[in-house]
């Protein structure tokens, strides 16, 4: 797993942006898959995501997850849910110790959030729609309805795609650009007709811009390290039928 050093500092938080290394599955899936919605073996899955939360120090049926589905949508969380009732949202927050929130992810942004005066916490899964949408200043929003700060917020944003291997059309560039024309600065020219979009940049730039705090880039690329990470893009490139998702998780302690 891989830990922010900013969150790291705060006493009564844990968290991990757990890599693809330490878990049961094997093939396309090896091996810590913490997707429910991949076509792994579900028995693989469960024990996986037990293995996560014992390094998170929950009990199993309190690391939670939603249903994302690349929105702005925020679910506060007061108690566990069964996986099969998991709501369809981006990001959670919570002020409730020893439950786990995470975000799944295989490309797009995971952010974890701590007020650790406050005492509340959050995540969000921001792919390009969802931080383009405002799921960060929504999930800051929904900490500050709890009694959180955001000056006193610490965010971190985890191993995402890297610009240097996220191409994209001229249509994405337009709207990002239609939105703000400063944004034209998270785009480079790629190859004739394309651009490379650096969606890190995008989502700490908007995490700055809210007035969170603390932000930490973690700086680590999903699709040019194949051996740590899952990435969508990179199983689309070489035709393969399916791929494994991270959890990125964070949780109160007593």
């Amino acid at each position: 797993m891989i830990r922010a050093a900013n969150l790291s500092a705060l006493p009564n938080i844990r968290h991990a942006f757990f890599t693809r290394d330490g878990g049961v599955s094997d093939g396309l899936y090896a091996s810590l898959n913490g997707g429910v919605g991949s076509n792994d073996n579900p028995v693989h899955v469960a024990e996986n995501r037990t293995r996560m939360a014992k390094a998170l120090g929950v009990a199993p049926e309190r690391l939670l997850s939603v249903y994302q589905i690349h929105s702005p949508d925020v679910v506060v969380v007061d108690a566990p849910w069964q996986q099969a009732d998991r709501p369809r949202a981006d990001a959670m927050v919570t002020r409730v110790p020893n439950i786990a929130i995470g975000i799944g992810t295989a490309d797009c942004g995971p952010v974890l959030f701590a007020d650790n005066e406050a005492r509340v916490i959050g995540a969000a899964h921001a792919g390009w729609r969802g931080a383009l949408g405002g799921v960060l200043e929504a999930t800051i929003a929904a900490m500050e309805q709890l009694g959180a700060s955001r000056k006193n917020i610490v965010a971190a944003a985890g191993p995402m795609i890297s610009q240097k291997n996220y191409e994209v059309g001229p249509d994405l560039e337009e709207r990002f650009i239609a939105v703000d024309r400063g944004n034209a600065r998270f785009f480079a020219p790629g190859k004739p007709g394309r651009s490379m979009f650096d969606l890190p940049g995008y989502v700490t730039a908007r995490l700055r811009q809210a007035g969170v705090g603390q932000v930490e880039d973690i700086g680590l690329c999903t699709y040019a390290d194949p051996a740590r990470f899952y990435s969508y893009r990179r199983t689309t490139h070489r035709a393969e039928p399916d791929y494994g998702r991270h959890i990125n998780a964070i949780a109160l302690t007593d």
